[in-house]
């Protein structure tokens, strides 16, 4: 099967804002986004682009425009949104954090990313820094702000950095341009099958490039209304949500997606069908999905650097156990080495890693192995690295490892992924304890827990008298079992 050799979409105005192309021109009286939750609230495109670009002159005046990193530390709500977008119309740069990150991994963060300014929520943890700090009785104040305009930015000048898992051990920031979300364009065909009418409903957080993504970016793009969750924790509320807010498009993980099915949901009247991303979706869970609810369920394959590229649509029938094939547009080929690679001149790629040169526009190598079939859909073989995958985050081995191997009874350790079924993996830790002691894993697991954000955490610990090597001593974690 041929495939494109070159970047077949089209380019992005030399001039162009995210914030911009998000809210500007819309229809003033439509709900644009629902925040549903303890503190529910709707904003209509007029509200949100007043709100957006009141801000936007509230964190120019203290210095957070023209390039100045903006962190974004607070729970998952509004706020996050506003900040997020208010960010890109002052030209600064955006970088969401995680709120399950704990004050020493913050700290990482705001040295990689030379963050000047912190947007706090006055409860998260945040460790001493130089950094200016917004507290929320600022962001009121900034909030007060007469609207000024969009920035005039290039469509190459940063916009925000997401931080990714590494081989390395550190989470590593990837540095997006404004033409991020104008790279976002195939998917609308190519996935979602979205249109203006239509009420998306996703199952994360904003800090999640899935959840800013599909769950808010891409609805507004598209007219379209969007509709997230920031309430306490509940598997239960989806499937009253979907009723409620009329949601046509539902986007989440596979693992949400099994809890749904054994908990019997039943899909609201007008939804047309799911999304998943994140992590490989099963075909049994698939079959499960369409055996319950009739309706399809259309899978992505991508990653914080380039978004999703590889999927199922409307328009791409669902072949069980393949992700899908290119967008359109999209140019993606098999390297020498297995490796899945992205043209280098799509709009949707990054700019490049942070403290790191820009990329130079040749084809990227994923660190994904795959290949294509007749038909041309793509079979994913994995990572190449050991980076894992938990419920659609991505996580170092050696991150965990080196936490790990912190605690005074535990000699050295090594961490791996487990699939434990053809629908769920755990991250699963292995342990060599020092001469004499006897650790106790509960005791292990909470010590990791309070060092690593909650998605990291092992979910069990295996104590072994050695952890498996090559000749050279490098250790094979796939060859770390139960």
């Amino acid at each position: 099967m041929a495939h494109s050799l070159t970047y077949g979409g089209d380019p992005p105005p030399p001039r162009f804002n995210l914030a911009r192309h998000c809210l500007a021109g819309k229809p003033a009286g439509k709900t644009a986004l629902i925040v549903a939750g303890a503190e529910p609230c709707q904003l209509t495109y007029g509200e949100i682009e007043d709100q957006v670009l009141a801000l936007a002159a509230g964190l120019a005046s203290v210095g957070a425009c023209d390039g100045h990193r903006l962190l974004i530390r607070m729970a998952n709500g509004l706020d996050y949104a506003l900040l997020f977008l208010a960010a890109a119309a002052a030209g600064a740069v955006a970088v969401p954090a995680s709120p399950m990150l704990t004050a020493g991994e913050v700290d990482h963060l705001i040295a990689e990313a030379e963050i000047s300014v912190i947007a706090w929520d006055g409860a998260l943890a945040l460790p001493a820094t130089s950094a200016r700090v917004l507290t929320p009785d600022d962001l009121a104040r900034l909030k007060r702000h007469r609207p000024g305009s969009y920035a005039d930015t290039s469509a190459n000048d940063h916009a925000y950095t997401i931080f990714t898992s590494g081989t390395g051990g550190k989470a590593k920031g990837v540095r997006h341009g404004h033409r991020a979300v104008w790279g976002r364009r195939p998917m609308y065909r190519g996935w979602y099958g979205i249109g203006a009418d239509d009420i998306v409903l996703h199952t994360g957080a904003f800090n999640w490039t899935y959840t800013m993504g599909t769950g808010l970016i891409d609805p507004l793009v598209n007219g379209a209304t969007a509709v997230v969750y920031a309430g306490p924790r509940d598997d239960q509320v989806w499937e009253r949500l979907c009723r409620d807010y009329g949601a046509t498009i539902f986007a989440s993980v596979p693992g949400l997606y099994r809890i749904l099915l054994r908990d019997g949901f039943k899909p609201g009247p007008r939804l047309r069908h799911g999304l998943t991303a994140g992590e490989a979706l099963a075909p049994s869970l698939l079959s499960a999905w369409q055996n319950r609810t009739g309706l399809s369920l259309y899978e992505a394959l991508g990653m914080s650097e380039i978004s999703t590229y590889i999927s199922s649509s409307p328009e791409v029938p669902v072949r069980p156990g393949s992700p899908g094939k290119p967008q359109p547009g999209r140019a993606v080929r098999i390297g020498s080495d297995g490796q899945i690679e992205v043209h280098g001149g799509d709009p949707g790629l990054m700019l490049g890693y942070t403290n790191s040169a820009d990329l130079d526009g040749s084809w990227f190598a994923t660190g994904d192995a795959g290949h294509f079939d007749a038909d041309g859909y793509l079979w994913h073989g994995g990572r190449i690295d050991d980076v894992m995958n938990a419920s659609g985050y991505r996580v170092s081995p050696l991150e965990v490892e080196n936490v790990l191997a912190l605690h005074p009874d535990i000699a050295e350790a090594g961490v791996t992924e487990i699939r434990v079924s053809d629908t769920l993996s755990i991250i699963g830790a292995f342990a060599v304890p020092r001469p004499g002691a006897r650790p106790d894993e509960r005791q292990v697991l909470d010590f990791v827990r309070e060092r690593l954000a909650q998605y990291k955490w092992p979910k069990q610990v295996w104590f072994v008298t050695a952890l498996p090597r090559n000749a050279n001593g490098k250790l094979m974690r796939k060859a770390l079992r139960p």
